[in-house]
C-alpha cells in the first residue's frame, strides 16, 4: 500500500477510540474533581455598585443616573469633565404657595463645572466675570492664575464604567442634602427684616429622576422650618414642604456660544456684568452684556434680501394646563403680540405658544426642566404677575424664563379698570368684569411680563412722552394707546372724561419704544463682525433716537425717587393736569359707587374698590408732589441731545406744592357718607391716613428742594419752599376766613413738624438713621408696586407703625443700607447729600416768627369757632421757645 493509504486507515481506526478515551477521562475527572475549575471573572467596582437588585438606572446621552436607596450617583462621561454647566432649582410642588411659587426658581442657577483630579471629582464655581484681550498672550496666564474657579464640593470616584469612558460618583450631598444655593426658600436679611429656613434633613427624600440629551433632572422632597424676624420680634411661619426639581444643563463650548451684545445705558435691558483686562485702555474696563435669547435666521441670505425668515431656534412658551380655561386664550395672545416687533426686524414666528403637552404627545416634557419656558398659574391671593429669566453668565444668553400669574391679578385688574375707567366705560361698572374686558386686561399684564422675559426692564419714563390732552383724543389714543411702552406702569386711561368718545383706554399692543428695544436686542447684523464692531452699530441706533422723549429710558426708582417723569402709575407729561382729570373722575365714580356695585350684600367688594379709589387719589397727589425738589434724570451720551440732570422748573415746583396743599384741604369728599356708612367704622379713617402720609411728604420736601437747587442748579430754593408752604397752609388765616377742620389739622401738623425739628436739634428725637430726602415711605412702596417680591407686604402693618414712630422713609433707608434685593440693571440713583448748604434752621426760625405774629393777631379777631384753635397754636408756639 501506498504510505498515504496506510496513514489514512490508522487515522480512521484511532478516531473513535480516541474520542471514547477522552470522554471517559473527562467523566472520571469530573467525578473525582481532581482538576481545578477555571477562575471566575472578578466582579468590577462598577458591577458591585450598580448591578445589585433594586438599583434604578436612568440612561441619558449626557449623564446616566443611578439610584441606590436614597442615594443618587452620576455616571459622568470623562469627555464632559471641565465643561460648564448650569444647575437650577425649580419649585414643583409646595405646601405654602404664598411663600413658594410653583414654577419659580428661588435663586439664580449655579454656574459650575466638574473636574476630575486623580480619584476625586471637584465641583467648581465658574468665574465668568473677567475677560481679557486674547491678542495679548501674557494676559491669558495672568487671568488663569488670578481668577481661578473656586472649589465648592468634592466627591469620591467610586468606579469607572466598563470602557472607562465615564466615572461614577455619589452626588447625594448635592441633591438629597440641604444645599443653600439650591434651597426652595432663600435666606433673606436686611438688618431690619430677615427670613430664614432651617432644613429638616431627616424629612428630605429623593424623588423622580430623568435623563435627556444634554441635561438631567432630579426631584427632591424637602421640609424647612421657616421664620421671619422684624426688629426683635420673630414670627414662626411653620414647616413648609416642597418638591424641588434640580436641572443639570450642559452649556455649549465657548466656540459654540452665542455672540454677546454690549449694552447701552440709554436703553433698559437686563444685564450680565463683565470686566475686561486689556492695555487698549488704562485700567480694567467694566461693562455689561445685554441679556437676550439666541435668535438667528435660518437663512441669513434670505434675511439680507429683506425676506421674513424663521429663526433657527424659536422662543417657545408652554401654557400651564391648570389655568382657568377662559384665561388661556388672552395669555396666548399676550405671547404672540410680540411677534409684531420681531416681524419688523425680519423674523417670522419668533415666539410660539403651546399648551402643556400630554405624556403621549411629548414624553420628555417637564415644566420644571430648564429646557422648557412656561407660563404658570398660582392659585393664591397675590395680586401680581412676574417674568423672571435665567442666563448663561458667559454671554448673557437667556436659557430659560418663566411667567408666573397669581390668581388675584384679576382682582387687581378689576380695581384698576373700575377706579381708572368706570367714568367712561359702562362695562366695568359691575362686581365682576365682563370677559372681553378681563381678557384685554389680562393680555396686557402677561404681555408686560413676556417683555421682561425677552430682556426688557421697566421703562418708567415712557408715559411722560405724551401730552396729557392727547389722551382725550380718539385718533391719538387709537393709534398710540396710553404710552410708548408697555414696560411702563401706565395702566388705563384715567385722563378720559365722561362724554369723551372713541378713546382707547388701554396701553398699545406694543409701543414704539418696545419695538425699538427689540430691534436693538435681536436684529441680526450682517458681516460677521466682532462684538465691539457690532457695538458701534448698535450705539448708532440709539444715537438716532436721542432727544426723542418716546425713546427715552427712565430707570425705575425704588430706593430714591428723584425724577417725577419716571414714576409708576402715571400718565402724560403734566402730572398736575393729569391728576386734575383723574380726581374729577374719582369724584364721579365715588358718587355712583353704591349704584354701580349694588349686588354686594356684604359690601366687601365695594369696600375694596373704595380703598382703590383712596389709593388712586393718594397717587395723584404724590405724582404732583414729586415735582417739588424733583430732578429729571436721563442717560445722555456726549454729543447727542439732552441733559443728564435738570431740576424741575421753579414755577412748576411752586404751583405743585400749592396744588397739593389745596387738594388736601378739599379732600373731605373722600368721606362720602352714603358710601362709607355701609362699611365698618375703621373705613372712615382711610382718607385720614392718606392725609397724614401726604402731609409728611410735604414737610419732607424741603430737603429735596435743597438738593435740587444746590446740586442740580434749580432756581426754586428752600426760602421759596417755606414761603409757599406758609402762604398755602395759612391762606385762609391770612385772609381772615373761617377754617375747615382739615385746614386746622394741617396747621397743627406744621407745628408738630417744628416740634420734631426742635427735638432733633436737642438730640431727644427717636431716629434710626438720617433718612435721605428722596427715600420713599413704606406706603409709597405699596402704592407704586415697588415691592415686587411681595416680601414686605407680609409686614405691612408693622412697617407702617415703625415709620409712624421713627420717620417717613426709615424702612427703605434701612433696606437700602443692608442691600435688600439686588440693584439690577444699571443700579439705582445713589444718595446725593447737600447738608453743607442746609439752611432749614434759619427758614424754620423765619417761618416760626411769621406764624407766631399771625396767630397772635387772630386769637381775638378770628371766627369764634376758630379762636380755640389759634389759642392752642399760640401755646404750642410759646412752648417751643423754651
Amino acid at each position: 500500500m501506498k504510505k498515504s493509504i496506510v496513514l489514512l486507515l490508522v487515522a480512521l481506526f484511532l478516531m473513535p477510540l480516541g474520542g471514547t478515551l477522552y470522554a471517559a477521562s473527562k467523566k472520571k475527572k469530573e467525578k473525582g474533581k481532581t482538576e481545578e475549575a477555571a477562575p471566575a471573572k472578578k466582579e468590577s467596582k462598577y458591577d458591585k455598585l450598580l448591578k445589585k437588585p433594586g438599583v434604578k438606572t436612568v440612561k441619558g446621552d449626557f449623564i446616566t443616573l443611578h439610584r441606590v436607596g436614597n442615594k443618587v450617583y452620576f455616571e459622568y462621561p470623562v469627555k464632559y469633565m471641565g465643561r460648564e454647566l448650569l444647575i437650577a432649582s425649580t419649585i414643583s410642588e409646595t405646601s405654602s404657595p404664598t411663600l413658594c411659587t410653583v414654577g419659580y426658581k428661588p435663586s439664580a442657577p449655579l454656574h459650575v463645572r466638574f473636574d476630575l483630579q486623580d480619584s476625586t471629582i471637584f465641583l467648581r464655581s465658574v468665574n465668568s466675570l473677567v475677560e481679557y484681550n486674547e491678542k495679548e498672550a501674557n494676559l491669558k496666564e495672568a487671568v488663569e492664575e488670578n481668577y481661578i474657579d473656586p472649589y465648592m464640593k468634592k466627591f469620591t470616584l467610586e468606579a469607572y464604567n466598563a470602557d472607562s469612558s465615564a466615572v461614577v460618583f455619589n452626588v447625594s450631598s448635592l441633591f438629597v442634602d440641604n444645599v443653600p444655593e439650591l434651597a426652595p426658600i432663600s435666606k433673606m436679611s436686611s438688618g431690619m427684616i430677615s427670613i430664614s429656613a432651617t432644613p429638616k434633613s431627616e424629612l428630605f427624600s429623593l424623588g423622580e429622576m430623568k435623563a435627556f440629551e444634554d441635561n438631567v433632572s432630579i426631584a427632591t422632597n424637602t421640609t424647612h422650618s421657616v421664620s421671619a424676624s422684624l426688629f426683635i420680634f420673630t414670627i414662626n411661619l411653620g414647616d413648609v414642604s416642597n418638591k424641588v426639581t434640580r436641572t443639570v444643563l450642559l452649556l455649549p463650548e465657548d466656540k459654540d456660544r452665542m455672540k454677546p451684545r454690549i449694552s447701552d445705558s440709554r436703553i433698559g435691558i437686563f444685564l450680565t456684568g463683565k470686566q475686561r483686562i486689556s492695555t487698549e485702555e488704562d485700567g480694567i474696563q467694566s461693562y455689561t452684556f445685554a441679556n437676550r435669547w439666541r435668535l438667528e435666521p435660518k437663512d441669513m441670505r434670505a434675511w439680507e434680501r429683506g425676506e421674513l425668515v424663521e429663526p433657527v431656534k424659536p422662543i417657545v412658551w408652554y401654557v400651564d394646563n391648570t389655568f382657568p380655561e377662559g384665561w388661556k386664550e388672552p395669555i396666548r395672545k399676550a405671547v404672540l403680540r410680540w411677534n409684531q416687533a420681531f416681524e419688523k426686524i425680519g423674523f417670522k414666528n419668533a415666539l410660539q405658544v403651546r399648551d402643556f403637552p400630554t405624556a403621549e404627545e411629548d414624553p420628555n416634557f417637564d415644566p420644571d426642566n430648564l429646557k422648557y419656558s412656561c407660563i404658570r398659574y398660582s392659585p393664591v391671593k397675590t395680586m401680581n404677575a412676574m417674568g423672571p429669566s435665567w442666563v448663561d453668565p458667559k454671554t448673557g444668553e437667556i436659557i430659560n424664563a418663566s411667567v408666573l400669574v397669581y390668581n388675584d391679578v384679576v382682582k387687581l385688574n378689576n380695581m384698576w379698570r373700575f377706579t381708572q375707567t368706570a367714568q367712561i366705560d359702562p362695562r366695568v361698572r359691575a362686581k365682576k368684569l365682563p370677559k372681553e374686558v378681563l381678557d384685554e386686561s389680562l393680555e396686557y399684564v402677561v404681555a408686560h411680563e413676556i417683555g421682561h422675559t425677552l430682556g426688557l426692564m421697566h421703562n418708567m419714563s415712557a408715559s411722560h412722552a405724551y401730552p396729557v390732552d392727547s389722551l382725550r383724543s380718539a385718533s391719538f389714543t387709537q393709534k398710540y394707546g396710553t404710552t410708548p411702552s408697555i414696560m411702563d406702569y401706565a395702566r388705563f386711561n384715567y385722563v378720559a372724561q365722561p362724554g369723551d368718545k372713541g378713546l382707547k383706554l388701554t396701553p398699545p399692543v406694543l409701543g414704539c419704544y418696545d419695538e425699538y428695544a427689540i430691534k436693538w436686542l435681536y436684529s441680526p447684523i450682517a458681516g460677521n463682525l466682532d462684538v465691539r464692531e457690532e457695538a458701534k452699530i448698535l450705539e448708532s441706533w440709539v444715537d438716532e433716537k436721542a432727544g426723542d422723549p418716546r425713546y427715552r429710558y427712565g430707570r425705575q426708582q425704588v430706593y430714591a425717587r428723584y425724577d417725577p417723569s419716571a414714576v409708576e402709575e402715571d400718565l402724560g407729561d403734566d402730572p398736575m393736569k393729569a391728576s386734575e382729570y383723574g380726581i374729577k373722575n374719582l369724584k364721579y365714580i365715588m358718587a355712583h359707587l353704591n349704584e354701580w356695585i349694588a349686588d354686594d350684600a356684604s359690601t366687601a367688594h365695594r369696600q375694596f374698590l373704595y380703598e382703590g379709589i383712596v389709593t388712586q387719589y393718594y397717587r395723584y397727589l404724590m405724582n404732583v408732589l414729586y415735582n417739588v425738589g424733583g430732578i429729571y434724570l436721563t442717560e445722555v451720551k456726549d454729543g447727542t441731545p439732552g441733559a443728564r440732570y435738570q431740576a424741575v422748573d421753579a414755577k412748576c415746583q411752586s404751583a405743585s406744592l400749592k396744588w397739593v396743599v389745596k387738594q388736601l384741604c378739599d379732600s373731605e369728599w373722600l368721606k362720602n357718607k352714603d358710601v362709607v356708612s355701609k362699611f365698618g367704622l375703621s373705613a372712615t379713617q382711610v382718607n385720614d391716613k392718606v392725609y397724614g402720609l401726604v402731609m409728611q411728604n410735604i414737610l419732607k420736601a424741603d430737603a429735596k428742594v435743597l438738593v435740587s437747587s444746590h446740586v442740580a442748579g434749580g432756581d426754586y430754593t428752600q426760602a421759596d419752599y417755606y414761603n409757599d408752604l406758609y402762604s398755602a397752609v395759612f391762606a385762609n388765616t391770612i385772609k381772615g376766613k373761617k377754617l375747615t377742620d382739615l385746614e386746622k389739622t394741617m396747621q397743627r401738623g406744621v407745628l408738630a413738624e417744628f416740634a420734631k425739628q426742635v427735638q432733633t436739634l436737642k438730640g431727644t428725637s427717636k431716629k434710626l438713621t438720617n433718612v435721605a430726602a428722596y427715600t420713599p415711605s413704606i406706603e409709597e412702596v405699596f402704592a407704586y408696586g415697588l415691592d415686587e417680591s411681595g416680601f414686605l407686604a407680609c409686614f405691612k402693618e408693622q412697617l407702617s407703625a415703625i415709620e409712624q414712630e421713627y420717620g417717613n422713609g426709615v424702612v427703605m433707608e434701612q433696606l437700602k443700607l443692608h442691600q435688600f434685593g439686588d440693584t439690577y440693571g444699571y443700579g439705582f440713583q445713589k444718595e446725593v447729600n447737600a447738608q453743607l448748604y442746609d439752611e432749614s434752621l434759619a427758614h424754620y426760625t423765619t417761618m416760626y416768627v411769621k406764624i407766631l405774629n399771625l396767630v397772635k393777631s387772630k386769637v381775638l379777631t378770628a371766627h369764634k369757632d376758630d379762636r380755640p384753635h389759634y389759642q392752642a397754636l399760640l401755646v404750642a408756639l410759646e412752648t417751643l421757645k423754651k
